[in-house]
């Protein structure tokens, strides 16, 4: 173990949604930062747009653990190693959180203790700086559940495709009122990057021509021409923490296996939802915690899954982007029953009991891509379906999941990683109510496809973490909180977590903005209070 002869002022650690927007603030201040990424930069080229361009079957799928409890499970519990972290393969998909959204009630958050301590005022100008760092294209207005904005979104959006807008003329003949997705996507609004392609590699793929507007390609660059110091292939795997401070942050580089250690004033921990419980519990952080029971437990991740109906009539336009429409009339149940669906309503029965009064989120999505199809079926029966799956339409259903004490990360002292951390274990299951929301979704996503002419339809669960939240939960409870409203982990003076874990409760939709307006919150609190013990403040050369 060497040790780096550099101080930081913040070291941060991870460089996703909740890692990148928090160190904005904090070189905008002027102090010297080191963000920290285990993986690479993805390349970006028309290989991007090949079959093996999909995350699941590139070397950016990090398997770090497996799943363990409830029947039926096993298998690998994976998360996206590389920098910009999840953003490189989303979909762009970037709504707020509703304003209900921040005080859910019981029917989420039964007995788990889990409550938001701020609202959507709070972070409502730190959505509006998200979105305009993110270039966030969207049509305001629209959205029947859209909470209050201070204007347009930063751009508009592309024109539709022929099947998107067939989907949406169906669902306004519906009585329903689709809307344009807000999606981070570059539509001519930056004009120093290729706009926007309309190719159908845009979920799950990196953009091959930049113009997903991931922290790769719209955030980073101008954060280190600024003075941003970045490593990748950077594992942290130690926070030494003594008198009640990180003393040391110890890392090791995975391409050499070369080991050091740095030191700042603060650490913030932005490694995921399963990531950062694991980093804080091998470093023995979880006993320094008045609510360290709370650390890596109530695991959310959205109850989800899509309706693909097949069209045999629909426009051969497969290899066109088209996730482009949105459905929030049933976000907060659909009390009228109405015979615009299959009739169903909050009297409804849905799995043995009443409909849930709040169902979530409809969301098109992208026909699956060749390489998708590849990574999921064996090849025989991949080329055999590709014909049909290009008359495929989808749409996702986005259920908000109840935050329960048993779902939790726990580290396997019995297998470690490469870089001697130990690997985790993930024990989810859904609760009923999860379940039947998510179903009665699905239930009016097959009715829309099937008056917009679908000869059939089926349901594709969703089985991975990608909105993984909750597993180091802010609060104003110190007892069941383990992170104070300004994200500093409590028992340690100068640790702030800033990514999903720190979401107390899922919401009904994507949570990527969320992260990204909490984390510029946070990393402006941090940024002040070092500033305040300064008495100055620094100005980097060239800073406007």
């Amino acid at each position: 173990m060497t040790r780096d002869a550099t101080d930081y002022d913040v070291v941060v650690v991870g460089s996703g949604f909740g890692g990148t927007l928090a160190a904005g603030p904090l070189v905008d201040a002027g102090l010297d930062v080191l963000l920290v990424e285990r993986g690479p930069w993805v390349p970006r080229g028309p290989h991007n747009w090949d079959p093996d361009g999909t995350l699941e079957v590139t070397p950016y799928h990090s398997a770090d653990g497996r799943r363990a409890g409830g029947p039926g499970r096993g298998g690998e519990v994976a998360t996206t190693a590389c920098v910009g972290g999840p953003s490189v393969f989303y979909g762009g998909v970037s709504f707020r959180f509703r304003e209900e959204d921040f005080d859910p009630g019981p029917e989420i958050t039964g007995d788990s203790g889990a409550r938001w301590p701020l609202g959507y005022r709070d972070l409502r100008p730190h959505y509006a700086r998200a979105e305009r760092i993110l270039g966030v294209t969207g049509r305001a207005g629209d959205d029947p559940t859209e909470p209050p904005r201070e204007g347009p979104y930063p751009a508009e959006p592309g024109e539709l495709s022929a099947v998107s807008r067939g989907l949406a003329e169906t669902a306004r003949g519906m009585g329903l009122r689709p809307f344009r997705l807000p999606l981070a996507i570059n539509r001519g609004q930056d004009g120093g990057r290729t706009s926007c392609v309309d190719c159908n590699t845009c979920d799950t793929f990196a953009c091959a021509v930049g113009a997903k507007n991931d922290l790769a390609v719209s955030v980073l660059p101008d954060l280190i021409r600024r003075g941003l110091e970045l490593r990748p292939n950077t594992a942290v795997t130690d926070l030494d923490a003594a008198g009640g401070r990180v003393r040391e942050v110890e890392l090791v580089d995975r391409r050499t296996a070369v080991r050091s250690s740095v030191s700042a004033r603060a650490v913030v921990l932005a490694a995921g939802a399963l990531g950062t419980p694991r980093l804080l519990m091998a470093s023995g952080l979880r006993d320094r915690n008045l609510a360290g029971g709370a650390v890596g437990r109530y695991l959310t991740r959205h109850c989800s899954a899509i309706a693909f109906g097949f069209f045999p009539g629909v426009p051969d336009d497969h290899d066109v982007f088209h996730k482009q429409v949105g459905i929030n009339d049933f976000y907060f149940g659909d009390p009228g029953g109405s015979a615009r669906t299959n009739g169903g309503g909050r009297g409804r029965r849905t799995n043995g009991g009443p409909e849930p009064s709040k169902l979530g989120n409809l969301q098109q999505v992208q026909t699956p891509a060749n390489g998708v199809i590849r990574s999921a079926l064996p090849d025989a029966l991949a080329n055999a379906l590709q014909p049909a799956a290009r008359r495929l339409v989808g749409l996702l259903a986005l259920a908000e999941d109840a935050p329960r004490e048993e779902n939790r990360v726990e580290l396997d002292p019995s297998r470690e990683d490469a870089t001697g951390l130990p690997e985790i274990a993930v024990h989810h299951t859904y609760a009923g109510r999860d379940l039947a929301a998510r179903d009665a979704l699905i239930d009016r996503a097959r009715t829309i496809l099937r008056r917009a002419g679908a000869a059939f339809s089926y349901t594709h669960e969703i089985d991975t973490f990608s909105h993984a939240l909750g597993t180091v939960r802010m609060g104003e409870d110190p007892e069941t909180a383990p992170l104070a409203p300004d994200g500093r982990y409590r028992g340690v003076e100068n640790l702030w977590v800033t990514d999903g874990s720190a979401l107390p409760t899922s919401g009904g939709v994507n949570p990527s903005l969320t992260i990204a307006a909490n984390a510029l919150r946070v990393g402006r609190g941090i940024a002040g209070r070092l500033r305040e013990r300064d008495g100055t403040t620094r100005v980097r050369v060239g800073e406007g």
